[in-house]
């Protein structure tokens, strides 16, 4: 007589207000990870903190979670859906009843987080010293309340062995499949994707999705170099002809972009380079060694080895991706 399958355990948490995107992920996309004869390989339960209790979504509605917290000590797999939650969105703690939920999750247990749900998991200190991603838009609010964590918002996932965490939204469909491939295999996580009509592997980051941002000429600081530079990539751009546009000396200049932007003159101009190309490739049909020469970088080869390092995928795959047809 064949064993039973026993199904792996995944509670999925929302927490109010709840994103209801996020929540809809697992269910869906686990819900079809199946062995070849039908048999479902995961269990997914969705709670919230109480039993009984409605859930109101970011958006329009409320849910009503067929579970309450219990669940969180029975599961294999915990899964923080994105959350407008206050505490952990805004000041770096987590309420009492969502503290006493999270400590029932077994030690042996893995932990996953979409978008915004990586707040909650920095929160409770289960991300301190550990690389993790969330939405791209929220990582410099992510950074000042949790500087402990190794934050990467480039990446769709991060799998950091009992610590997943996803970038923005529709990055939790790349978690979940990742989750099944670990879990069960390429052909069932294959087969899952096929059945929600989606790619069972993404290539590149959540860099791609970054909207490129120009500064505002009548700012202070470095700002209106950074705007100069912008209407010149193509142009050879010296860290000492950006620091005599801002009429400070090489050394100051360098102080206070870094202090400004996060990244040294170097990194930022390569940076919009490569998003410049990308602008390019969207937008025009120019073969891949004008859009270099336009972006300021030189050779298709050089072009092909930056767009890799930024955004994971080379040019021609880009623009297949990304072009309005």
């Amino acid at each position: 007589m064949a064993t039973q399958l026993t199904p792996h355990r995944v509670a999925v948490l929302a927490l109010e207000p709840v994103v209801g995107f996020d929540l809809t992920i697992p269910p869906t996309v686990l819900g079809e990870a199946t062995t070849a004869d039908g048999t479902r390989l995961y269990d997914v339960k969705i709670c919230g903190l109480e039993a009984g209790k409605p859930v109101r979504a970011a958006l329009g509605f409320t849910i009503l979670p067929d579970f309450g917290a219990e669940i969180l000590a029975e599961a294999d797999t915990v899964i923080v859906a994105g959350t407008y939650i206050p505490q952990p969105r805004n000041e770096g703690t987590l309420p009492d009843d969502l503290a006493a939920a999270l400590a029932t999750v077994r030690p042996d247990a893995r932990i996953a987080s979409i978008c915004t749900g990586a707040f909650v998991l920095a929160a409770a200190g289960l991300l301190d010293g550990r690389p993790a991603t969330t939405h791209w838009q929220r990582a410099d609010l992510f950074r000042s309340l949790y500087p402990k964590v190794l934050l990467d918002e480039d990446l769709l996932f991060i799998d950091d062995g009992d610590i997943v965490t996803s970038a923005g939204l529709a990055a939790g469909v790349d978690l979940c499949l990742h989750l099944i491939r670990r879990d069960f295999g390429s052909e069932v996580a294959n087969r899952a994707a096929r059945h929600c009509v989606v790619a069972p592997w993404r290539d590149g980051g959540q860099s791609q999705f970054i909207d490129r941002v120009v500064p505002d000429e009548g700012t202070d600081g470095t700002a209106p170099t950074r705007a100069w530079a912008l209407e010149r990539l193509a142009d050879e751009i010296t860290l000492g002809a950006m620091a005599d546009h801002a009429r400070m000396s090489v050394r100051t200049f360098s102080r206070r972009f870094k202090a400004e932007t996060g990244q040294s003159p170097g990194n930022w101009l390569l940076q919009q380079r490569v998003r410049h190309a990308c602008h390019l490739l969207e937008t025009t049909g120019l073969p891949v060694e004008r859009v270099a020469e336009a972006a300021g970088l030189g050779t298709a080869a050089s072009l092909r080895h930056h767009l890799r390092n930024e955004v994971g995928i080379p040019p021609l795959a880009y623009r297949k991706t990304f072009r309005a047809s």
